[in-house]
């Protein structure tokens, strides 16, 4: 047993505190959830070369999803065409037969868990939503004639439409945290490779440590606070943290003034019949305007964008890892609703199964991969422009910082041949807990099992084999501040790699060595990269490390922060 849920007064929580085994207590609060164009705006249906067209759906990689339940019988989770689960399936699907199959393999709940009877009292029919929203996102099978008010019309799918389904209900009106951590610890016990996590808070931490420690990837919303910064949350360095963007599709409605002017807005409320004329805006008849409906647009300039309410960093727990890690979409996504077929949100709750189901493709790719090696190909073959090839751009239209983007915008297709990668074992993050100076008992509880601080060699944020860079410097004139990474070869064999490292006037950044050579895949070189000032700026500055050979290019932001 590594943990337990229990009503305790404070008193008997201060008496079991004196027992020999007790590590640490944890109270039960409460967790908010996080509130289609995207399979071809993110290139899986492009041509011959998309992610698709390879043959890769996803097949054979178990998705298990906690949220708010399934809308079981629902076409998003249709299993025609699909294969039964692997035989390392051990979950179960607390459905009526008719509805569990190939796609969906899984359906348990966990609101009001009984751990002795190893059941809860509340179905796993989604009544909210937004579980059945995000399950088709990750994986939605293919739905013809997918429309919401007429409008997208289209076929409808997830990111990993022959992926398979489990899906563990922890949330009502909101989500628990003992049933969170009861849902993520039934989830690795039933054999997922991907946790798609659409909440925030402490729980995930704690129960994806131990997913990771047996090889499941774990993606997690970055929360819907921005557009603030210092307000990421599932921001622990083994979680992937999934910021929102725009797509290139608006349903476009116009604002049009009587000089001619034409302000460009949306509806999802779109009148065929609509007869459109000039009114006045101030009675008796001033200034006029006109409404005119303009219908689906495709290819929308400037897309991706930011969304104004994904969260940004810093992390205010290691603000020395960069967090968000990535973006993905998450405005106005079309996915599977449980009153009607189809519903349009948005939300880092949207975002997150995109990554979730990308990440499955990769790990249909590549079963033998880490969480954090494809964790670090997703992050190093980001996107940092939208598709005018410039800047991502925030709600403010100016170019987005690393606090809100993170390494870019998610690139499927390059995140499967990424050429190297940076990876880390499970034990990697133990010398950087100890580093944040977190108690021995913290540092036990989280990576379940008895550890003492003090006789681990501790590393600064900086020092983990992090995808992308943090670096704080002190004045001019102080030494050079280096940080060792490691990388893996996973392209072809007999490869050489350049370094090229861009920084923000002010700051002297050098690569040694500043070139990389490969004999073989999987062989594993290290680099040390050195920071110093040069200048008297201050603040926060931004810089991209890049790793070039002749069929790759390998980024990692670097963010500076100069006292």
């Amino acid at each position: 047993m590594t943990g337990f849920s229990a009503f305790l007064t404070e008193k008997e929580v201060e008496a079991m505190s004196k027992l020999d085994w007790f590590l640490q207590a944890y109270p039960s609060r409460a967790y908010r959830l996080h509130t289609t164009r995207t399979p071809t705006f993110l290139g899986l249906r492009r041509g011959k070369q998309g992610v698709w067209r390879s043959s890769n759906m996803g097949e054979g990689v178990i998705i298990g999803l906690l949220d708010s339940g399934i809308t079981p019988g629902h076409p998003s989770f249709d299993d025609y065409g699909m294969p039964p689960p692997p035989a390392k399936w051990k979950g179960r699907c607390d459905l009526n037969a008719s509805f569990c199959n190939n796609k969906l393999i899984g359906a348990r709940s966990f609101v009001n868990y009984d751990g002795r009877k190893r059941r809860s009292n509340v179905t796993v029919v989604d009544a909210d939503g937004h579980g059945t929203h995000t399950a088709s996102t990750a994986a939605g099978a293919f739905v013809k004639r997918a429309n919401i008010y007429g409008l997208a019309r289209g076929l409808a799918s997830g990111m990993a439409p022959r992926a398979h389904l489990a899906i563990y209900k922890v949330c009502l009106e909101s989500c628990a945290s003992d049933d969170i951590l009861a849902g993520m610890d039934a989830a690795v016990g039933d054999g997922v490779d991907v946790l798609s996590i659409s909440l925030g808070g402490d729980p995930i931490a704690l129960g994806g440590f131990n997913a990771i420690s047996k090889g499941i990837f774990v993606s997690c919303s970055a929360g819907n606070s921005g557009p603030d910064h210092y307000t990421v949350s599932n921001d622990a360095p083994w979680l992937l943290t999934v910021g929102a963007s725009t797509v290139d599709r608006s349903f476009r409605a116009t604002v049009k003034l009587g000089d001619g002017q034409e302000l460009d807005g949306e509806s999802m409320y779109q009148p065929s019949n609509y007869k459109s004329k000039l009114l006045p805006l101030v009675y008796p008849a001033a200034p006029t305007a006109a409404i005119i409906f303009k219908g689906t647009a495709l290819r929308v300039p400037n897309s991706p964008a930011l969304a104004s309410f994904s969260s940004r960093g810093p992390s205010q727990i290691t603000p020395g890892i960069l967090k968000p890690d990535i973006l993905g979409p998450g405005v106005n996504v079309l996915a599977a609703w449980n009153t009607q077929k189809f519903n349009m949100i948005s939300g880092t709750s949207m975002s997150c199964p995109h990554l979730s189901g990308i990440s499955a493709l990769i790990k249909h790719a590549h079963p033998d991969w880490s969480p954090a090696a494809i964790k670090s190909a997703i992050l190093t073959t980001a996107r940092q422009k939208d598709n005018r090839q410039q800047p991502i751009v925030d709600e403010k239209h100016v170019p987005a910082d690393l606090f809100a983007v993170g390494a870019g915008h998610v690139d499927p297709q390059r995140a499967i041949d990424p050429g190297l990668v940076y990876d880390l074992a499970p034990g990697d993050y133990i010398p950087y807990l100890c580093g944040l100076g977190i108690k021995d008992e913290s540092v036990s509880a989280i990576v379940r099992k008895n550890v003492k601080c003090s006789s681990v060699k501790s590393i600064t944020e900086g020092e983990l084999n992090y995808p992308s860079i943090t670096v704080t410097l002190p004045a001019i004139g102080s030494k050079w501040i280096s940080y060792t990474r490691t990388v893996t070869n996973v392209g072809k064999p007999m490869t050489e790699y350049s370094a090229a490292v861009d920084v923000a006037k002010g700051v002297t950044a050098r690569v040694r060595p500043a070139k990389l050579y490969f004999k073989e895949v999987n062989q594993k070189q290290s680099f040390t990269i050195s920071f110093r000032r040069n200048g008297d700026g201050f603040g926060p500055a931004e810089g991209r490390l890049r790793w070039v050979s002749k069929e790759h290019v390998v980024r990692s932001p670097i963010s500076i922060f100069m006292e």
